[in-house]
């Protein structure tokens, strides 16, 4: 993925080897049973635990440290106004977010720094920074809680 999105940006004729990079990426998601486009907006520091079954929508936003576990989905959400146009939303994953087995996480929403998501969760309202949250649909059970960071992305001094 990181490579993909390196080559697609650079300005030479590396560039070119763009669709090598996708054909690699896309055997590589294939083998490890996960649906991560290279186009994806992810920071630093992402763990991926068991990845196996893992989806995660190519216009979802993944903030630095995020831990994400198996069969994880996030998603957009998809309806039709009155007016016959559709509306789509898709999740924000805010930094050193931990985010369990089974989670489905969808819509236009923000999953705030440092929360926890409980394996088996579904999660259709936006979740404030620092805050634990279980069930289908997902309630709040905790608040200002410490994050769970597997793997910090090193900080570079400016």
């Amino acid at each position: 993925m990181r490579l993909c999105q390196i080559v697609a940006a650079s300005n030479s004729l590396v560039r070119l080897t763009l669709p090598l990079f996708k054909v690699l990426h896309k055997f590589s998601t294939h083998i490890a049973a996960v649906d991560l486009p290279w186009e994806s907006q992810i920071d630093g520091g992402l763990a991926i635990t068991h990845g196996r079954g893992l989806v995660v929508n190519q216009y979802a936003k993944i903030g630095s440290n995020v831990t994400l576990f198996h069969g994880v989905t996030i998603g957009r959400s998809d309806h039709i106004g009155r007016t016959g146009d559709r509306h789509m939303g898709f999740p924000v994953i805010e930094d050193e977010v931990w985010i369990g087995p089974y989670a489905i996480i969808a819509g236009d929403i923000t999953i705030g720094r440092g929360s926890r998501i409980a394996g088996g969760s579904f999660v259709i309202e936006s979740v404030p920074p620092y805050s634990i949250v279980s069930g289908n649909p997902a309630t709040i059970l905790k608040t200002n809680c410490m994050p769970d960071v597997m793997n910090p992305a090193p900080e570079f001094a400016d």
